[in-house]
Order: C-alpha cells, then sequence, then structure tokens
C-alpha cells in the first residue's frame, strides 16, 4: 500500500473520532497536528485537545490508538499529546467554523 493511500485511510479513521463536548471531528477542528508513517508502517501522530485539562482526553486518545491500529498495513501507532503550540479556533478548518458558527 501507498503511503498516500495509508495515509488517506489514517485520516479518513481520524474523521470518525469527535471531542464529545463539541459536533465536530478532530480532523475538522484541528487538533491533529501531525500524522508520521514509519517505513515500517508504524504510525506516530501528534495532536492536542481543545483544553489542558479535558475530562475525555485518556478517551480521544485511546479511540485514535485503536481506530488507527485497525486500519490494514498499520504495525503500531503511538500518539503524542502536545500543547505546544495550545489549541485555538484559528486552527478549525473553515467547515467546522461553519458547523459551530464562527463565519
Amino acid at each position: 500500500m501507498s503511503e498516500s493511500t495509508l495515509r488517506d485511510q489514517i485520516e479518513a479513521q481520524l474523521r470518525t473520532i469527535y471531542d464529545p463536548e463539541i459536533p465536530v471531528n478532530i480532523w475538522e477542528l484541528g487538533l491533529v497536528y501531525a500524522v508520521k508513517i514509519k517505513d515500517d508502517n508504524s504510525v506516530g501522530i501528534d495532536m492536542t485537545l481543545t483544553a489542558p485539562g479535558c475530562p475525555v482526553a485518556g478517551d480521544i486518545i485511546r479511540e485514535v490508538e485503536e481506530k488507527v491500529r485497525n486500519v490494514e498495513s498499520v504495525t503500531d501507532v503511538h500518539v503524542h499529546l502536545t500543547f505546544d503550540p495550545p489549541w485555538t479556533k484559528e486552527m478549525m478548518s473553515e467547515e467546522a467554523k461553519l458547523e459551530l458558527g464562527f463565519l
């Protein structure tokens, strides 16, 4: 499988994960900073949350790991949670801003 196809499948899975407090998926919210695919198809994901004290942080990270791990040919998943840079609503896609009434 090509890296672009694998990246598309990973992105599709990330689009199915929602912050329970916001009706927009984590990809459109801009919470995923980077998806890194190594030669052995292990995946590293750098992401953040809308707030450092997010009560569902563990649930969201676990869901990211599980869903990406279920993508065919992914060998391993490591999610790195960072608050640098901190998330702001400017990181959202146009679609997310529209959905949430920011446009």
